[in-house]
């Protein structure tokens, strides 16, 4: 009984710091229409019965900020050299893990000078689901372009396009949130073809979730954006129409344009970075791809710091991102280790294993003998002020390295603080 009063108190006193005007992103149901959002929020007023998220989990809006804005235009020296004492600190926590393991951390804390460390900075891995950051940022680059003049306008496009699922969602195998806000029906479950989400929560969904039926689908609009401009959005004729007469090759083209150009100009280079097929099979039958998908912990780092200084587009392009990579679902791997649970994360992870056939070994998911990756970049913010970044990426045959991410995470954060 006392267990259960100290816990009540608990949850009155978030009730009590957050705001009355609900906002981003648990409470930004209202701004989005982002409906997992606004199950969140009943859950916190006690309206829902369910686990409410972590303490670092409940940012508000208008406490999440760009923290490296200085310099913002410099894009030669977006990462400083290394700093030979954080340097030997990270060293050290390697020796006994897999050579596969590379790494990139980054201190931003605003009082401090910035720190930056590395282990094996270039090696390229197929980055999985962290390629659903290229999406977003082509995502708002081709909002932009199609309402330069008025972020709200964006944002309204955003909240107010409802697209349909379609062939391009198969097959897929995470499952997605779906919420009634009068009913309060709530169930999870994978994309249908006949489901139908706005724009905004189809981009929350391959965030939040790492939905890759999502992730086809917003980068299937991404295409339609460039190819129609002005006279996007378009009916499901026309876009049924467009992808069966337009030349494959022209797909491809405009494909490989809208997800990697916006990487390219914030100095991320081929080799650093290029998201090359989409994630659905069906997806890749519309759109044929170009090579494979890489990326290094050194492109990955980039990125973050340019979302940081606000240059991925633009400022508020730059926090929109961010807010949708703000961690209030389920915390895993990197993101999941006990010295994180205070700190707000905004974080996406991406894993890609193959097996083949081998004496005394069984096929597991994230235990792959052929290839087995596992990656994760994450921005964090502990309430001390402390804030940094981590490109983590691996390749550990046959065991699931989820605990040993969750591990170093943990050893990261110790040295990062302790200075």
């Amino acid at each position: 009984m006392k267990k259960r009063t100290s816990l009540v108190i608990i949850l009155l006193i978030i009730l009590f710091l957050i705001p009355d005007k609900y906002t981003y992103p648990i409470d930004g149901y209202e701004s989005t229409g982002i409906k997992r959002l606004n199950r969140l929020q009943l859950i916190l007023e006690g309206k829902i019965k369910d686990k409410p998220p972590v303490a670092g989990a409940l940012k508000s809006i208008k406490d999440i900020k760009l923290n490296y804005t200085e310099n913002k235009d410099d894009l030669a020296n977006l990462i400083p050299p290394v700093d030979a004492a954080l340097q030997k600190e990270i060293s050290a926590l390697f020796p006994n893990l897999d050579e596969s393991y590379s790494l990139t951390v980054m201190e931003i804390t605003p009082t401090k000078k910035a720190r930056y460390a590395q282990i094996r900075k270039d090696k390229t891995y197929m980055p999985g689901s962290v390629g659903k950051l290229a999406i977003v940022a082509g995502l708002f680059t081709e909002l932009k372009s199609l309402y330069p003049d008025s972020f709200e306008k964006r944002q309204a496009l955003l909240k107010n396009k409802m697209v349909k699922a379609g062939r391009w969602a198969i097959p897929n195998f995470h499952t997605v949130p779906f919420f009634d806000p009068k009913t309060k029906d709530f169930f999870k479950r994978t994309v249908q073809e006949g489901d139908v989400f706005s724009l905004y929560e189809w981009a929350d969904h391959m965030l939040s979730v790492s939905s890759n039926a999502a992730a086809s689908i917003v980068w299937k609009e991404l295409i339609l954006m460039r190819a129609f401009g002005t006279k996007y959005p378009v009916d499901e004729k026309t876009e049924t129409a467009f992808f069966e007469t337009t030349p494959k090759s022209q797909l491809k083209e405009l494909a490989m344009s809208v997800v990697n150009d916006p990487l390219r100009k914030i100095g991320i280079t081929k080799e650093e970075w290029q998201l090359g097929s989409f994630f659905t099979k069906e997806g890749k039958n519309f759109v044929p791809g170009e090579g494979g998908s890489i990326a290094s912990p050194y492109g990955l780092m980039k990125y973050l710091v340019a979302l940081e200084k606000g240059i991925i587009v633009d400022p508020q392009s730059s926090l929109e991102i961010k807010r949708l990579m703000y961690l209030t679902d389920r915390r895993i791997r990197y993101a999941s280790a006990p010295a994180l649970a205070n700190a707000a994360v905004y974080f996406k992870s991406g894993s890609y294993y193959k097996c083949k056939p081998e004496p005394d070994y069984e096929c597991k998911k994230y235990a792959g003998n052929v290839e087995n990756y596992m990656n994760s970049v994450a921005i964090v913010e502990h309430p001390d002020g402390t804030v940094y970044l981590v490109a983590l990426m691996s390749n550990v045959l046959r065991k699931n390295s989820n605990s040993d991410h969750m591990t170093l995470a943990s050893r990261i954060d110790k040295i990062i603080r302790s200075h």
